[in-house]
């Protein structure tokens, strides 16, 4: 779906439509209709005015899951160590990528509260996405799963990609990475994007490092977007790395497409989700605590598709991914 995305919001050329829709058909993973499986009457309500602007919600794991193959879901087993909400605007203009920390303390209907990353687990996409809706208030549009091993692939399709680290950081074990611009094979962005230990923000430190690498593979696809055969490879690999929902369709996909292709890098934040700590669950997990001072009038800015306003005017007390990570 990343590779997905990098086409929608970073689109070329008009022709490029029609040569999307030649790459991707009947090679695209399906998970069914989770949306069929829920109530309309307990889901966010489409605004009046925002029946333009489309949420995402992509999740990615760090073991294979269901990308390739949707049947490997089972009940009580896999859990997604990356829970992105984007957000396309109405206008095209803009999107906003928000990063929900997997060990956020919330409420799953029919669970109680537990690690949002548990949803999965407990029912596949339906009750991932209708966990995601009840605790943020937007409406969810398209549903997507990929793994970190397909973002191997996809780096590796590109040639690399190019990450600034701005100061010498390791692990104290196997992963070191000296301060400059690096451009980093597949396997290379992966132990980028792994590293726990050395980080000064720990697990927010990893999601802004997966962020970033997220964000190289948006640059280079929209720097080499007239590549014909970079971007064919690239094609290829994304259409074999991801599954999605039934109704994000080649037609929707080219739809989209073709609307944000004005999009530049510039104009896609990347953001983690506002917390205000760690702590303890009751039962001795250890949690990530959501600031709702913070994240719900963010989530009301996505709803009402607002949000690139609402991002420029404070985006000092959010979570904005800057320009380099640690």
């Amino acid at each position: 779906m990343l590779g997905i995305l990098a086409l929608v919001l970073l689109g070329g050329a008009a022709g490029a439509a029609w040569w999307l829709k030649g790459q991707l058909e009947g090679s695209i993973g399906a998970v069914g209709d989770p949306f069929a499986q829920m109530e309309e009457s307990d889901r966010p309500q489409v605004a009046p005015d925002d029946d333009e602007a489309v949420n995402f919600l992509v999740l990615g794991s760090d073991s294979r899951i269901s990308a390739g193959d949707p049947s490997q879901w089972k009940a009580g087993a896999q859990r997604t160590d990356a829970i992105m909400l984007v957000h396309l605007a109405g206008d095209r203009r803009s999107a906003q990528i928000v990063s929900i920390p997997r060990d956020s303390w919330v409420p799953i209907p029919g669970h109680g509260e537990a690690k949002i990353n548990a949803a999965f687990s407990y029912g596949g996409p339906a009750l991932m996405i209708q966990t995601v809706e009840q605790l943020t208030g937007v409406r969810i549009h398209h549903f997507a799963v990929t793994d970190f091993e397909s973002f191997v692939k996809m780096t590796d399709a590109l040639g690399g990609v190019q990450i600034t680290i701005p100061e010498d950081i390791s692990d104290g074990g196997d992963v070191a990475f000296t301060a400059g611009t690096h451009v980093l094979n597949g396997e290379e962005a992966l132990a980028y994007a792994r590293q726990r230990h050395g980080l000064p923000n720990g697990d927010f430190g990893r999601v802004q490092r997966q962020q970033s690498w997220m964000r190289a593979i948006m640059s280079k696809v929209y720097n080499n977007r007239s590549n014909i055969t970079m971007m064919t490879g690239f094609l290829r690999t994304v259409s074999q790395s991801v599954a999605t929902d039934d109704q994000l369709s080649l037609s929707t996909m080219t739809d989209l497409f073709m609307g944000a292709r004005e999009i530049g890098t510039n104009d896609v934040t990347f953001l983690t989700a506002p917390y205000s700590g760690t702590g303890r669950s009751n039962d001795g997990q250890s949690i990530v605590v959501l600031d709702r001072a913070r994240f719900d009038p963010l989530m009301a800015a996505i709803a009402a598709d607002d949000a690139a306003r609402y991002v420029a005017d404070n985006s000092e007390s959010l979570e904005v991914l800057g320009s380099t990570v640690q």
